[in-house]
């Protein structure tokens, strides 16, 4: 709870929230105003509606010039091929005429002036989707598996995921009176002031909330760096409940000690009808006991970290009325999407394309945009977006497979995903020129990077090796950088972090190896470092794991979180 002490110091956004409390700031004023942007303010409760106000960095020298990013919000990353077909009108419309996959299983419409965002927004909610919550601090998009070859219970999963997204949304009344009714809410002050979310309460959160399921053996949604996530057990081929895992996140900010990434914690076992009280009761957990002092030490793993694990077991338990049983047996083996044709377990099939991180776009000969949109439009599958920015074309039958591989080959796309391992098994932010807290590039640079990495691979003999890169422009983590076997991290413009020795399975972080790198050098520094490996590696071992082993063998690991 708030004391009185905290109280007096409460950040600007607790005071933004509370004097608004419905989340509708001024926006409906500004949107009919003829300005190019929004006001400080309204830019804080813009993300609560899935909205961030930008600019394009890379013309500041001339004034900035103002954009929206408006973001998606599909649980488990699921949208009809009709959905599909509305996003990609309304990028071309509104937007720059590409749509990104994040690392949340969301589409992200950049460019978007502000005198379209009404039309954007309400576009999305007219074909059945929404934004609300995609961003703010409230919980975000429930990831959950996407890939469907595995078994049903996959499906199962996902209407778990969408069932606990609605429970976790927001009420306010006032999102579909902005953007679908075109109109202002009224009410009179009074009760505008009274208004508390029956979830969130009238200052909803310190900060996001993110929520997650996995399927073990595969832990394709990173769930350790979640803040709440539920591990699904199976017996006998059904759901016997979930081991739930909390205090999980990766944003930390430089030279600030009270900062860091950290995995969740292992908290206990639970059948699935107590599934959404105990996710409400993590939740209130955070709400009620999150610093909202200072945002950047506002995340519910602090509040873990500081007050233990076992006070906040204890805690959940009282809210949710239940008792936890002891942690099941599981094991998460790796990450990663199924790419190419596969055979679903109901017998049709699905396709798994690569989407080099995340852009979906048309460049030169590679037509991805164009080529999807017309198999979509024709086939109508179902579309499930990836946590490491792939997309699966879904319940397709037999028949369709060739006429499919003709049409995207003849937009440059190859459904054998021909590219190398390690560039598979890469992410990237978007960083420059949109994001104001990249401090260095990270979308626009990884893929040369890459290419220069393969070469260095493929002289070492290794072109064959699958080694987990990503990139991000800033130590806010939006790639999970904390969990690959090689991350960048950046610094200042052209200088990065390297850190080694994530884990296949990303169930371990790495550690920082070295610290203000220019770009130039990263390859090469690798490059030492995997000469080393070739002569010294172990049989089978990976280059994360060396590193583990060999190169940051002092530090103290972390535990590794996969028990069997």
């Amino acid at each position: 709870m708030i004391n009185t002490e905290q109280a007096a110091k409460l950040s600007r956004n607790e005071g933004l929230k509370t004097s608004s409390p419905m989340l509708a700031g001024t926006i409906s004023a500004a949107l009919a105003d003829g300005s190019d942007h929004f006001s400080d303010d309204d830019y804080e409760f813009l993300k609560f509606h899935g909205a961030y106000q930008q600019d394009d960095r890379d013309k500041r020298k001339t004034g900035k010039a103002y954009s929206l990013m408006v973001r998606t919000r599909f649980p488990g990353g699921v949208l009809s091929g009709k959905q599909y077909v509305a996003c990609d009108d309304l990028s071309n419309q509104y937007g720059i005429g590409t749509m990104r996959i994040t690392t949340r299983q969301d589409f992200q419409f950049h460019g978007i002036l502000k005198q379209n965002l009404r039309a954007t927004i309400g576009g999305l909610n007219r074909a059945l989707m929404t934004t609300i919550a995609a961003c703010g601090d409230v919980a975000r998009n429930v990831m959950a598996p996407p890939t469907p070859a595995t078994s049903p219970v996959v499906d199962e999963v996902l209407a778990q995921a969408k069932a606990l997204s609605a429970a976790l949304s927001p009420r306010t009344p006032v999102y579909h009176s902005i953007w679908v009714d075109s109109q202002e809410i009224k009410m009179d002050a009074a009760t505008v002031a009274a208004y508390a979310d029956p979830l969130y309460g009238p200052s909803y959160l310190p900060r996001k909330f993110k929520a997650a399921f996995a399927i073990p053996p595969l832990n394709d949604i990173d769930i350790y760096a979640n803040d709440i996530g539920f591990i699904v057990i199976l017996e006998g081929g059904r759901i016997a409940g979930y081991n739930l895992v909390a205090g999980g996140g990766l944003g930390m900010s430089h030279g600030n000690a009270q900062t860091f990434p950290r995995l969740a914690d292992l908290i206990g076992f639970l059948p699935p009808q107590h599934l959404e009280a105990v996710a409400k009761a993590v939740l209130t957990v955070h709400r009620d006991f999150g610093d909202r002092t200072n945002r950047k030490h506002a995340r519910l793993k602090y509040v873990i970290e500081e007050r233990g694990v076992d006070w906040f077991r204890t805690e959940v338990e009282r809210r949710a009325g239940i008792t936890f049983e002891p942690a099941r047996p599981f094991n998460f083996e790796r990450q990663g999407d199924l790419l190419g044709w596969h055979q679903q377990s109901d017998g049709q099939w699905f396709l798994g394309l690569f989407v080099e991180n995340g852009r979906v776009r048309d460049l030169g000969e590679y037509r991805l945009k164009t080529g999807l949109r017309q198999v979509i439009e024709k086939f109508e599958p179902e579309v499930r977006l990836t946590a490491t920015q792939n997309l699966l074309l879904v319940n397709l039958p037999a028949a369709a497979r060739a006429e499919i591989d003709a049409v995207l080959a003849a937009h440059g796309v190859s459904t054998a995903n021909p590219y190398s391992r390690t560039r598979l098994a890469s992410m990237a932010c978007p960083a420059l020129p949109t994001c104001g807290l990249a401090l260095a590039e990270s979308e626009r640079t990884l893929p040369d990077l890459l290419t220069r990495l393969e070469t260095a691979l493929g002289e070492l003999g290794l072109a064959e090796e699958e080694i987990v890169v990503r990139m991000t422009g800033c130590p806010n983590g939006c790639a999970r950088p904390y969990l690959a076997e090689v991350a960048f991290v950046g610094r200042a413009p052209n200088k990065y972090q390297v850190y080694l020795g994530g884990n296949e399975a990303s169930t371990r972080m790495n550690r920082l190896y070295k610290d203000g790198v220019k770009g130039e050098e990263l390859v090469p520094e690798l490059k030492l470092l995997l000469s080393r490996f070739v002569a010294e590696k172990q049989s089978g071992e990976r280059f994360g794991d060396f590193c583990h082993r060999v190169v940051l063998p002092a530090a103290a690991p972390a535990p590794e979180l996969t028990p069997a």
